[in-house]
């Protein structure tokens, strides 16, 4: 059935009015973008896009992603009107309310439709890159394509990641650029002098322009970007933000504020709507989404059972499997820093898990995250499972959230820890979509040494531990690394963290996966346990100084325990009868050791006048990492000592 221009234009202004129902009703959004992209957006909605409302989790389906999240209106009113997830008119009705499925920026698994979480510009444009690079690995044929705007152009992310795209030359990405020349502020001009067309041309783009109101050169320009390979397609589509609004078009005042009972009305009037009527849709348009809703059903059980092994499905490896193919490393045995043993784990399990792949920001030879003889990525061939993410964590952090969000894939991405604070962004929206993206993030704390406070993590830990959802990991030695490794992949409904050393630590006696994956556990004690008890609470390079202090208090006959917790969240997540076990509330006597920020530990403290801290609570410095150690009082001596000081 041929679909002309009027009927575009009908469910166009449809939308037009449906969100501007919903802010006005909400007292809150932002109006601007979706009146302005509405004829875009149904354009691709009804005449290109593959997608399925009654299967929405069609795994050869288009994705569609909103980087611009704060016109989320948009996405529930084609949502809406598609019929994904039932979306009725009374939940468009609690647009921004409390426990809405239409909530202020679409939220993955909370808003039926929703690819990934947007809402931090430039993230959703990143996201898609990745979206776009799962496809290709998974030879779906599906395109994805991304609506974004001024404010995604201008957030550096954008850059980062879409120098990638053209590098690996992703021709089944599609970027819609919303370019309306409006910020909150006034015209984007103002702050950003930049000529986005031979800007992506030097990337290895493909540009087109449109009028994005002209329903021809709407069509004719999708058309091209469909057409067009060897290079991801951005479209110039110049709008108007608050389009149809009669005295708020091209306005910045439309774009966070509704636009209020007397404008909707003339807004509507304007349109051809009756303006008395709110939330009303006439049954030719609800016609005209099911006619290619109906289509494309047919097409996804097609598809399906043409395609009957891919599931899209994130599901946790085999455990036997997995703990079958770790190294085994001998207590006693050569010390071994654990970014090289990180890099030996992923390599051992890298055949058991076949959906792992992903990079360092130019630093896998450090990282030691190359999974060997699985080959890199590279344009026109997307065979490999190593990517060259270049220098990019800002960008690789999200691109790696988007290969996971495709489905069928954990991507991880790496760099060294102190350099977190730029994936941090990305590691929230993962956390907060339930992603399970791993994060590898190697030289841990003031060991770096040499390089100085400058690449010296001291705050990360902390920052990185109040991230909900997030589970951070920081093994002791090389067993605890690969345990943590086995940890990170079943978890599937959230990210994890690693951080690994540079420095070479002793393998301990004692470790143990159950106590792994509990977070917490008593790897050394000795003497009668009780009130007297010296109890050590370490993670990571400092459980050693701990069992060696530990040592030497129970030559003199003392009572100690040691407790090893690579993971303060999965500790404090087990019954609180195991957490009274490994820390008694009778063991008052404590001696908490990390190097890194004391925040968040004084939650293990039962007695300001019992408990010593040896922890870093300023930057590091400049020097070999040994004299550093001492420099700071990460030592055997000076641990010995905080628990003599004790009684």
């Amino acid at each position: 059935m041929a679909i002309t221009n009027e009927q575009l234009k009908k469910a166009a202004d449809t939308v037009r009015c449906l969100c501007a129902d919903m802010i006005d009703t909400a007292n809150s959004g932002h109006p601007g973008a979706p009146l302005g992209m509405a004829d875009m957006a149904v354009s691709l909605w009804i005449k290109f896009l593959n997608y399925a409302p009654a299967d929405p989790k069609w795994p050869g389906r288009d994705r569609l992603v909103f980087s611009g999240g704060h016109a989320s209106s948009l996405v529930y009113a084609l949502n809406h009107l598609a019929g994904t997830g039932n979306l009725s008119i009374d939940e468009l009705k609690t647009f921004r309310q409390i426990d809405s499925r239409c909530a202020g920026h679409p939220e993955r698994g909370v808003s039926p439709g929703v690819e990934v979480t947007t809402g931090p510009l430039g993230q959703g444009l990143a996201m898609a890159v990745g979206l776009a690079l799962a496809a290709k690995k998974a030879k779906t044929g599906n395109k994805t394509w991304v609506f974004c705007g001024d404010g995604d152009m201008e957030e550096g992310i954008s850059h980062e990641a879409c120098s990638l795209a053209g590098t690996l030359k992703l021709d089944d990405l599609i970027a819609v650029y919303d370019y309306n020349d409006i910020t909150i502020e006034g015209n984007a001009t103002l702050s950003m002098a930049d000529d986005p067309k031979k800007r992506f041309e030097s990337y290895g783009w493909k540009v087109l322009t449109c009028d994005g109101h002209d329903y021809d050169a709407i069509d004719k320009t999708f058309r091209k970007a469909l057409k067009t390979s060897g290079q991801p397609v951005l479209v110039i589509a110049k709008t108007h933000i608050g389009c149809g609004a009669p005295t708020k078009h091209d306005s910045p005042h439309c774009h966070g504020s509704p636009l209020g009972a007397e404008e909707t009305a003339a807004m509507k009037k304007a349109l051809g709507f009756d303006p008395e009527k709110s939330f009303h849709v006439d049954e030719d348009v609800y016609a005209l989404f099911a006619e290619k809703a109906t289509r494309m059903q047919r097409l996804a059980r097609r598809w399906r059972r043409q395609n009957p092994a891919v599931t899209g499905e994130v599901k946790a490896p085999d455990y036997m499997k997995m703990m079958a193919a770790l190294p085994k490393y001998e207590p006693g045995g050569k010390p071994q820093a654990t970014r090289n043993v990180c890099g030996e784990v992923m390599n051992a399990l890298a055949p058991v898990v076949p959906e792992l792949f992903g990079g360092s920001a130019d630093l896998a030879p450090s990282n030691k995250t190359e999974l060997k003889g699985f080959g890199f990525l590279a344009p026109g061939d997307f065979t490999g499972r190593n990517i060259h993410y270049g220098i990019r964590e800002i960008g690789m952090s999200a691109i790696a959230n988007g290969i996971t969000a495709f489905g069928g894939f954990r991507g991880f991405g790496a760099t060294f820890f102190v350099f977190s604070d730029y994936c941090k962004p990305a590691i929230r929206l993962a956390a907060l979509m339930e992603l399970p993206t791993i994060w590898v993030f190697s030289h841990d704390s003031f060991y770096v040494g040499e390089d100085g406070p400058t690449h010296e993590p001291v705050e990360q830990l902390a920052s990185l531990r109040v991230v909900p959802n997030l589970t951070v990991f920081r093994p002791a030695d090389a067993n605890e690394t690969a345990y943590c490794w086995v940890e990170m992949l079943l978890k599937t409904n959230g990210p994890s963290c690693i951080l690994t050393t540079r420095q070479n630590l002793p393998i301990l006696e004692g470790v143990r996966h159950d106590g792994v994956a509990k977070g917490a556990y008593i790897i050394y004690q000795s003497g009668s346990q009780g009130v007297d008890t010296i109890l050590f609470i370490a993670s990571g390079s400092e459980v050693a100084l701990c069992v060696e202090a530990a040592k030497a208090l129970a030559a003199d006959g003392r009572a100690v325990r040691v407790v090893s917790m690579p993971s303060q969240e999965l500790f404090l997540a087990q019954k609180r009868a195991y957490r009274d076990d490994i820390l008694p509330e009778f063991m008052k006597r404590r001696v908490i050791v990390e190097a890194a920020s004391r925040f968040g530990w004084d939650r293990f403290r039962l007695d300001w006048k019992t408990t010593k801290f040896i922890t870093m609570d300023d930057f590091g410095a400049s020097g070999p990492y040994k004299q550093l150690a001492e420099k700071f009082g990460f030592t055997v001596e000076n641990v010995l000592a905080a628990a003599r000081d004790l009684g």
